[in-house]
């Protein structure tokens, strides 16, 4: 019983001789405490998928470090791994699968036929600055793990088939970031919002999110990314109103072309975008370059409010200066009919005045040859009336003609005139 026990010690104790003399590949590949290990170990199986890849093929042992087709290495002070490195004595593949102070610098492997994934483990590169993986046959959702790292700055993900909602941890990397292109995937839902309220990404130059499926709303928080130069929304599910917040930023390139968004177009002054920019968008999207809003300036709705309260200020200047002008008038109008009256006694009129005090004539300068009678059996017509009297030009019976001035009751101040009822007498004999 004891020799058994003891014969099973050994072939335990031989077991585990057997795998810590394993090759040394395979035990890096469990350590998996360096870049290189990391790469070998996770990093190459997920990109090619299920079939080995060519030029993921030089990504082993047999080949030196520096000839390891997309990578670019780097020394944790700064200078780069060349072949002229793998030549010194001190420096052997081995040697350097197992440095800690060599760190991956660049993955680009644009156009290489890859079909796998891409993996979590890109995350924990501390020196990774550049990742270039377009034009591929990648599936699946981009890791959230990836806006983890720590070095990224230039991500181009584009032409792939990666799919699903867009992890809202990518903008972690807003400080250091110069460039995302994820363009022609297949990312569904509304693009989600920095963690933090006022990221504003300053480094952040190319946005490129065209040809996906996102959708909701116009992405506002992108107007606070102040740095961009060239953004791409196009070919998406984006709708509503594109804000005005847009034109702060200094836009070379823009292309909201092919979503739904509507209403009326931002004003970006010095136009420099065409209509391809805004196309195959909600038909009822207007405005410069598009066509001009129906019943509607096609300005925005801050230049439509100016020009209200404008127009509107101008209607009550107008209307105060006109019942001014008014006041005005009526006033004069008083002063004059007064300054007539107190004078009307003394008005000349081009012959006969009108009827006195006590039914006799008030004769002017020119009628002192006519009488009551010649008057009464004059014929005539009515020249004028005025709220002091009617003036009539009459035909005398020898054929001449006089002005009649018959005053109304009161109109005079001084009261020489007759009484309405010898007003009326008078007005029946005429």
């Amino acid at each position: 019983m004891a020799v058994l026990r003891l014969y099973s010690l050994y072939i335990f104790y031989t077991l585990i001789s057997i795998t810590i003399s394993a090759s040394p590949t395979q035990s890096l590949l469990l350590s998996a405490s360096t870049d290189v290990e990391l790469l070998l170990g996770k990093i190459k199986a997920s990109l090619q998928g299920n079939t080995e890849n060519l030029l993921l093929s030089s990504w082993n042992s047999s080949v030196p470090l520096c000839q390891w087709r997309g990578l670019k290495w780097v020394f944790s002070n700064g200078s780069p791994l060349s072949c002229i490195d793998i030549s010194a004595p001190q420096w052997t593949n081995l040697s350097l699968y197992k440095e800690p102070s060599l760190h991956l610098l660049s993955l680009q492997l644009p156009s290489a036929n890859l079909t796998g994934s891409l993996p979590r483990e890109l995350g924990g590169f501390s020196m990774l600055q550049s990742l270039y993986l377009n034009i591929n046959s990648l599936s699946g959702t981009i890791p959230l793990e990836l806006g983890y790292s720590s070095s990224l700055s230039d991500i181009d993900l584009s032409d792939n088939g990666f799919s699903g909602a867009l992890a809202p941890s990518l903008w972690n990397l807003c400080d250091r970031l110069v460039s995302l292109r994820l363009h022609g995937n297949s990312l569904t839902g509304s693009l989600p919002e920095p963690a933090l309220p006022n990221t504003t990404c300053n480094n952040l130059q190319f946005l490129d999110l065209g040809s996906n499926k996102f959708s909701g709303s116009f992405p506002e928080f992108v107007t606070r990314f102040q740095g961009i130069n060239e953004l791409d929304l196009s070919g998406n599910m984006f709708s509503g109103p594109i804000p005005e917040t847009l034109t702060g930023l200094k836009l070379e390139k823009l292309n909201l072309s092919h979503n739904n968004f509507s209403g009326v177009l931002p004003v970006f002054g010095e136009s420099k975008f065409g209509v391809e920019v805004f196309e195959g968008n909600d038909p009822s999207l207007c405005g410069l370059p598009l066509r001009s809003c129906s019943g509607s300036s096609g300005l925005s709705p801050g230049a439509i409010a100016g020009i209200v309260i404008g127009l509107m200020t101008g209607v009550v200047v107008l209307a105060s200066l006109l019942i001014g002008y008014m006041q005005n008038k009526r006033r004069k109008g008083m002063e004059d009919s007064d300054d007539d009256m107190e004078e009307c006694g003394d008005e000349e009129v081009g012959g006969v005045g009108g009827v006195g005090g006590e039914g006799k004539l008030i004769l002017f300068q020119g009628g002192e040859h006519l009488t009551l009678e010649d008057v009464l059996n004059a014929t005539g017509q009515v020249m004028e009336k005025t709220s002091y009297g009617t003036v009539y030009k009459a035909k005398l019976a020898d054929g001449g003609t006089i002005a009649l001035r018959l005053m109304r009751e009161g109109s005079c101040k001084d009261g020489k005139f007759v009484s309405s009822s010898d007003k009326a007498a008078g007005e029946d004999s005429t």
